[in-house]
């Protein structure tokens, strides 16, 4: 009995040798981090703070490529094509997901990559012209109710996240708005200030200068928790539409099928990046929040995004551009 106890002892000792065998040493050669949106943009910026510190972290050269195209699309599709070995990822934002919708077939945010970890996320901005008669998201409902067909919004284009954040927050208080789409969220702002618009969902943080120059209007913010950036400012649930939970995120994907091992270098890694001051110092610039998680934490994530906007997408009869 104990010749066999030694020789099992033995056997699972061998075993669990055997399964981090992939991992060791990974990487053994540089990393390409895909950026699927435009150089210089958030994405852009982001994807090269964190290929920085992955570099110092592996002491193993992590370099941004940029593959840009279709709201995201053509750098996501590429790297759910690549060999599924943890050397090509992309930092993926919530706008893959809208356009993953729009474009059915193309990829599929579950089936079609591995799940490395979220790195930040941040709330949208309610924001009004100031002539318009409403502070509170309970006199925007009143005066839409009041006048329906009347008022409109804008966002950055058909099914970009800032129009299917109005379509849920049109559809949670059964108004009747009037979307007008224009080609980016800078325009969009722009008619804003120039009153050619009423509404639209935008950054808090791109929105900072013209709340204090008093070109818009604040009502609340789009997420569970206040913005930091905008302490005073309520969210959307606390203001006059309980339920509504709209946040959107920037994490980092890889192709299907990388195996356990070397996900789990992969996110402890990424996990250690976000951690880092300088990390969190450059999110905040960008007006998100440091998250880092598991990739269980992240594929959730994913799927209940998926839902909620699938479901408004549908409602709102939206399209990509």
């Amino acid at each position: 009995m104990l010749r066999v106890n030694v020789c099992l002892s033995v056997v699972a000792m061998l075993l669990a040798a055997a399964v981090p065998a992939q991992s060791q040493g990974f990487p053994v050669k540089p990393v390409r981090l895909v950026s699927p949106l435009a150089p210089g943009g958030g994405n852009d910026t982001l994807s090269r703070f964190i290929a920085k510190y992955l570099t110092e972290e592996w002491r193993q050269q992590v370099i941004v490529e940029n593959r840009p195209g279709s709201g995201g699309l053509v750098g996501g599709e590429y790297v759910s094509r690549a060999a599924p070995d943890g050397y090509t990822m992309v930092t993926a934002g919530s706008g893959l997901i809208v356009v993953s919708l729009s474009y059915p077939g193309r990829i599929d945010l579950l089936k079609d990559f591995t799940h490395v970890g979220v790195v930040g996320e941040y709330s949208s901005l309610l924001a009004v012209h100031p002539s318009l008669p409403a502070r509170t998201v309970k006199d925007v409902i009143r005066l839409a109710k009041s006048q329906p067909g009347k008022i409109n919004f804008g966002s950055a284009g058909n099914g970009s996240a800032g129009h299917l954040m109005m379509e849920m927050f049109r559809l949670m208080a059964d108004i009747d708005i009037v979307h007008v789409p224009y080609k980016g969220a800078g325009p969009a702002l722009i008619e804003l200030m120039a009153g050619q618009i009423t509404m639209v969902f935008n950054n808090p943080l791109g929105s900072m200068a013209h709340i204090k120059s008093g070109r818009i209007y604040p009502v609340a913010v789009s997420g569970p928790r206040r913005a930091k950036a905008l302490p005073d400012v309520p969210t959307i649930a606390e203001s006059g539409l309980p339920g509504f939970n709209a946040t959107l995120f920037l994490g980092v994907l890889a192709p299907a099928g990388v195996p356990r091992d070397v996900l789990g270098v992969l996110n402890a890694a990424l996990v250690k990046v976000v951690q880092r001051r300088e990390v969190q110092d450059a999110l905040e610039k960008q007006g998100m929040e440091a998250v880092g998680g598991t990739p269980e934490d992240f594929r959730e994530r994913i799927r209940t995004d998926l839902e909620k906007f699938d479901k408004v997408l549908r409602a709102a009869k939206a399209r990509g551009n």
